[in-house]
């Protein structure tokens, strides 16, 4: 069991580097491109996965209320990124990527995976 949380808490990380480092590389552009989407399911599904894995193991030290609002915010941030990257595609389909412009969106996700971080890192303990 502990090698996969191990590799359940990798690729949970990976994909929490994903989604804020491709928000920060384009941050001027205001974009959120698709990658963001994938690594947020990516996100939920490691995170779904490190949770349950753990009340399997009859782990008492879980804060369920960081865990909660963590969820909360991860599927925020998938529709956030699943919203935006198909503007982005349908922008780039008709030769406009810059029409998929979209500040709000770009910012939510990559702003609130930051927050997401921060819970982990400070209240999830």
């Amino acid at each position: 069991m502990s090698i996969l949380i191990t590799v359940l808490l990798f690729l949970h990380i990976v994909g929490a580097s994903l989604v804020f480092g491709l928000w920060v590389a384009n941050f001027s552009k205001g974009i959120v491109v698709p990658g963001q989407f994938h690594a947020a399911l990516l996100q939920v599904v490691t995170g779904f996965g490190l949770y349950f894995v753990q009340m399997a193991q009859g782990n008492t030290g879980i804060n369920h209320m960081a865990i909660g609002i963590k969820i909360v915010f991860a599927l925020v941030i998938a529709v956030a990124a699943f919203i935006g990257q198909n503007k982005y595609k349908a922008a780039k389909a008709l030769g406009t990527p810059e029409a998929g412009r979209n500040v709000a969106l770009a910012h939510t996700v990559g702003g609130l995976a930051l927050v997401n971080m921060a819970i982990a890192v400070f209240l999830a303990g």
